[in-house]
């Protein structure tokens, strides 16, 4: 018989080194797998000394009583409280384009006017209750002639609060800045609502020169040289960085207002790198949801050599670091305006009324500027496919849209109020008879009274925006409805559908849905809109303004004290905008 024995020697071989094979890699594995394990639970601790993780009072902490934090009542006095407690003699400078009040001529005499602003109504009252300085462009054909000698009002008039420091544009910046980079230029980038973004060199130069200008004002404005800056929306993307460059203690919070998009559609801005550059200048940048914050992030890894700690949200770049965090914004809760108002009965009366409705008619709104991204368009083709399909209820639902007019130069505005004017017309040729109109085109401001009017008289609301960061006119419909009915129709592209779930959410590009969901709304027993509507309220009053702001603010002040701790313990010096993340000293320590 042949020796097998040599046969054996190959295959023992072979199996010893796929064993050993086996062996080495679940050993790298789980060194991966611990590793991975460790830096997670390094990560989350580092979160939580730095203040990542926010809660809304420190002192709601204590006795393991951290569970009450959620039940606290944000107000003026609890960001008061905030102020005189964690940032005591801090100095708040708010940056906006819009001013809170406006004064223009009026005859022989001075008009003031409340702009219908979402971000003025939310910002107005954290103002007022931080006693700060506002600076805004100064557009009134009034307001240089109600300043001092240092262009600064006391407002508001009935109770002088704060500080109005007005900045004076010519023409020409105005036109560039505002009109051009900022709203034909990143708005519709920023949108993504199919309208083409328009960048010219000159808009660009002008962008440049009215944020300098911005950030001169606050340099003067700051009584120290550690104020907390509060920059306001997409007007103002240098501004971070030019006052980082001048006052680099300050903490400036930056918040953009609208959505950001993903990095491919951000890369075909020409300033790019410029813009997120400016915008890195901050100590922390904040937007309505965490998918606009993680665009910012993706953009920023795309083009900037930065490091990027994803799970901390945190952007190191040139030095310093910027946290990336979400804010969704709010409202006032309640409503100064809406103690003004007679109840919703009298209400329905008055509005019907002024605009010929019958009582049988049930009434469908919507309120916002006269703007593409709003989806006024869409609303008027659902209530067709609602009409068509369900003649029924022809002569028996309206249609009532305010639209105040908006950056009417613009060609893309001018085509869109024609456009509306034209479909509105033609619904009514259609489905209209005598004394019944359905839809009812209204291009006109409205004071902040008459629109909570308009909203107490409403059967339905529709917010349809094809994209939008929040959209606070679905948070004030349901603040106002105080008799908790009415249906919220609202666009799944709004901010605001993540938080007022028991809306009806639709898709607004999707004609039969928006239909059937009209028709839902419609027929909806009044049981179901009071539990719908006392859900939505629960969380409208929760997560108010204050809580907006005082969110930031706890988080700017955690910020001060870590600078102060560094101080204290010999740290490399920084400014107050940055953060020493503890787990890269940790990291330092372990080599």
């Amino acid at each position: 018989m042949p020796d097998n024995s040599s046969y054996l020697v190959v295959p023992s071989a072979a199996l010893w080194l796929f064993v050993l094979v086996i062996v080495g890699i679940s050993c790298v594995a789980l060194a991966v797998v611990l590793s991975r394990a460790r830096r997670a639970r390094n990560m989350k601790l580092a979160r939580l000394e730095a203040g990542s993780v926010r809660s809304p009072l420190p002192e709601f902490e204590k006795n393991g009583q951290s569970a009450a934090a959620a039940l606290v009542q944000w107000s003026p006095e609890t960001l008061r409280h905030i102020l005189a407690k964690e940032l005591p003699d801090a100095q708040v400078i708010v940056v906006s384009n819009r001013e809170p009040y406006i004064h223009n001529r009026n005859g022989d005499g001075i008009q003031l006017v409340v702009p219908a602003s979402g971000l003025v109504s939310a910002l107005e009252p954290i103002t007022r209750a931080c006693a700060g300085t506002w600076i805004a462009y100064g557009g009134g054909s009034a307001d240089a002639l109600v300043v001092d000698e240092n262009d600064r009002v006391e407002v508001p008039p009935e109770n002088p609060s704060y500080t109005l420091r007005r900045v004076w544009l010519s023409e020409e910046e105005q036109q560039g800045y505002y009109l051009g980079f900022a709203n034909e230029g990143l708005w519709p980038l920023c949108h993504i609502a199919f309208t083409r973004p328009i960048f010219r060199a000159s808009d660009w130069e002008a962008y440049e020169a009215v944020n300098r200008k911005f950030a001169d004002t606050v340099v003067a404005e700051a009584r120290n040289e550690r104020p907390i800056v509060l920059v306001q929306d997409y007007h103002f993307a240098l501004l971070p960085r030019m006052i980082r460059e001048r006052l680099p203690e300050a903490i400036i919070i930056t918040f953009w207002h609208i959505p950001w998009p993903n990095s491919e559609v951000f890369s075909i801005c020409p300033w790019r790198e410029k813009i997120l550059e400016g915008l890195l200048g901050s100590s922390i940048v904040g937007f309505h949801t965490q998918f606009h914050c993680n665009n910012f992030i993706d953009s920023v890894d795309r083009f900037l050599e930065s490091r990027i700690e994803r799970e901390d949200s945190a952007i190191s770049y040139g030095g310093q670091i910027s946290l990336v965090h979400a804010y969704p914004i709010s409202i006032e809760w309640e409503p100064a305006r809406q103690a003004q108002l007679p109840d919703v009965a009298q209400c329905r009366r008055h509005v019907r009324e002024k605009f010929g409705l019958a009582d049988d008619v049930r009434l469908c709104v919507g309120v916002e500027r006269l703007d593409y991204t709003k989806g006024i368009l869409d609303r008027f083709t659902a209530l067709d496919e609602l009409l068509r399909l369900h003649p029924e209820w022809i002569g028996k639902v309206a249609f009532l849209q305010i639209a105040a007019p908006s950056r009417g130069t613009l060609p893309a505005y001018q085509q869109l109020h024609e456009e509306c004017l034209r479909q509105a017309e033609d619904l009514n040729r259609r489905y209209g008879r005598d004394g019944y109109t359905p839809v009812l085109m209204v291009t006109e401001h409205h004071s902040q009274e008459q629109v909570y009017e308009i909203y107490r008289a409403a059967d339905v609301c529709l917010v349809t925006s094809l994209h939008d960061g929040m959209n606070l006119v679905a948070k004030e419909f349901v603040a106002a409805r105080n008799d908790e009915q009415g249906v919220l129709l609202l666009s799944m592209f709004a901010g605001a559908s993540k938080e007022l779930l028991e809306a009806l959410i639709v898709n607004p590009y999707d004609a039969t849905m928006m239909g059937d969901a009209l028709l839902q709304a419609l027929t909806m027993s009044s049981e179901e809109q009071r539990q719908r509507m006392q859900r939505m309220r629960e969380v409208v009053r929760d997560n108010n303004v204050y809580r907006w702001a005082g969110s930031m603010l706890l988080d700017a002040a955690r910020l001060r004290k870590r600078v102060a701790v560094d101080r204290a313990v010999g740290a490399a010096p920084t400014s107050s905008g940055n953060v020493i993340s503890l787990l890269d000293r940790r990291r330092v320590a372990a080599l």
